[in-house]
């Protein structure tokens, strides 16, 4: 699956790259760190991206129905940038990734060490970055949108300065 997710402001829209239709919209709710919600195209909420750790090595945790259930921990932001990411989904299987780059731009989305996606990052011409994620079909769930929102909101405003 391919999917380019593009930041407008405190909103993401996550289109079908191919079809070119949003399927998911992410939202901020509240002030502050905040939380975001994935919401599908009848605007239903489907999971929270939730803010837990502080700015030097932010985290976060993915909820359903206010029940946590993955946890993404940023281990490096400067030398090979990383984000581990460990839970379990609605169907209470282990969820295990490691979302690694050596750039900040370009991610790999890494599943028993052999990637299953990739993680691109583009600039617009109003200087607004955008995603490219390409994912397995066999590995896609719904949650999986929220991996390209905490890159940006980690590893975001240091691409948009260089």
């Amino acid at each position: 699956m391919e999917l380019l997710i593009t930041a407008n402001g405190n909103k993401y829209t996550i289109q079908d790259k191919g079809k070119g239709r949003t399927i998911y919209t992410v939202k901020k709710k509240g002030f502050g760190a905040g939380k975001y919600v994935l919401l599908d195209t009848s605007n239903y909420n489907l999971y929270s991206l939730v803010k837990t750790g502080e700015d030097r090595k932010p985290s976060f945790i993915i909820t359903h129905n206010g029940a946590m259930l993955i946890q993404l921990s940023c281990k490096s932001m400067f030398l090979d940038p990383t984000i581990n990411v460990k839970g379990k989904n609605l169907s209470k299987e282990s969820v295990e990734y490691v979302i690694t780059s050596k750039d900040r731009r370009e991610f790999d989305i890494i599943n028993n060490e052999t990637s299953v996606g990739h993680i691109k990052t583009l600039r617009t011409m109003n200087n607004e970055l955008q995603y490219e994620m390409e994912i397995e079909n066999k590995i896609f769930d719904d949650y999986i949108p929220l991996f390209a929102v905490a890159v940006d909101l980690i590893f975001g405003e240091l691409n948009k300065s260089v």
